[in-house]
């Protein structure tokens, strides 16, 4: 285990600092958060690290998949349980070493990283991004308008 996992709270959603990057606690709350979420009528994204692959659920019922490219192994995509906190159809998105502007559907889900569109790239299912979720542009756009603010993410290996 690295770090420490600090949790909070809100409602039934548990949200995780990234400062793990694996914990058997972790994994045990995102298998439970997973599985009460099947048992609920609630629509809910899961983000497959090991398949970059994205479900998008309502309950037990599969509603959407796509492949995805997550974080490369120095700026890593953090599993853990979160929600869809911020909704943009455009965002500027800025780092060390990048500076795109006009990212597409950007749903953020914890501080600056997020679920969007990636048009400058199409090598989905390996890992590309600086921690974000990316996804092709329609596949984007599609999760874009099914998710609301307070949708759940759980992310896990």
């Amino acid at each position: 285990m690295i770090g420490a996992i600090a949790a909070l709270t809100i409602g039934e959603s548990w949200l995780f600092s990234h400062t793990v990057l694996a914990s058997p606690s972790l994994e045990n709350a995102i298998a439970l958060k997973i599985d009460n979420l099947k048992q609920s009528d609630t629509q809910w994204i899961e983000i497959d690290l090991s398949e970059q692959h994205l479900f998008a659920w309502t309950g037990k019922n599969q509603d959407f998949s796509a492949v995805i490219s997550t974080g490369k192994a120095e700026t890593p995509t953090y599993p853990g349980v979160y929600a869809i906190q911020r909704k943009y159809t455009s965002d500027r998105m800025r780092g060390a070493d990048y500076d795109i502007p006009n990212v597409p559907n950007v749903l953020y889900y914890d501080r600056g990283y997020a679920l969007h569109g990636a048009n400058w790239h199409h090598n989905f299912g390996t890992t590309m991004s600086h921690g974000c979720v990316n996804l092709p542009l329609g596949n984007a756009e599609w999760l874009f308008d099914w998710a609301k603010i307070g949708t759940p993410v759980v992310i896990h290996q």
